[in-house]
């Protein structure tokens, strides 16, 4: 199911339907966080075909929406040491990228300026060099879903063991709507919070 799902994604990422989906999502993701306000979210560096969440909120985020004007982006943020007053602007949203070791395996997040990362995680996916935290909301790409929240991933149950070890954060997992499949969810399994697709969001 995975490999087929991967080729599947990877044919049609090259179609100008992927364009026209990338910006549906990319619409919708900016709603969400409008709702949920997180004060630290976590994204992920996108792997062919994936959704680049971070592309898509630099580019959507400069009306000032969630406290991220364009000069306050994450990749601008700057460590003030101004006295906070009572009119003190909102502190802008802190972004983080997992990093993920092999042995044993585990992931952390680390806080992440927006720039394009000059370090690679254990497995080569592209992470930060910054310290590590724990987001209150992550971002979680999904090679396939199910209706009742389960993701498909790449197999190394590095989500599942990171949302196992918080359970207080609020998981968002980022599919196309193409990649809806059925399988039966293992013991291991952590379901997410929500499922946000260009088409709709599905909460479980």
């Amino acid at each position: 199911m995975r490999t087929h799902l991967l080729a599947q994604r990877a044919a049609w990422a090259a179609t100008p339907a992927a364009h026209a989906a990338a910006g549906s999502l990319g619409q919708q993701l900016r709603r969400l966080l409008e709702q949920l306000e997180p004060q630290c979210l976590g994204l992920f560096w996108p792997l062919e075909g994936e959704f680049n969440a971070a592309e898509h909120l630099a580019s959507l985020l400069g009306s000032g929406n969630l406290g991220l004007h364009e000069e306050s982006l994450p990749i601008a943020a700057q460590d003030d040491d101004e006295d906070e007053g009572e009119d003190s602007p909102p502190e802008p949203m802190q972004w983080a990228l997992p990093y993920a070791y092999k042995a044993p395996r585990r992931m952390d997040y680390r806080r992440w300026d927006g720039s394009t990362p000059t370090v690679q995680d254990e497995c080569g996916i592209g992470s930060s060099k910054g310290a590590v935290l724990v987001p209150d909301l992550v971002l979680v790409p999904c090679v396939g879903f199910t209706r009742e929240g389960y993701r498909l991933g790449y197999g190394g149950g590095y989500y599942d063991r990171w949302l196992a070890a918080h359970p207080g954060v609020t998981s968002i997992g980022l599919a196309w709507s193409f990649s809806e499949c059925h399988f039966a969810a293992e013991p291991h399994d952590q379901p997410l919070t929500l499922i946000l697709t260009e088409r709709e969001t599905i909460s479980p």
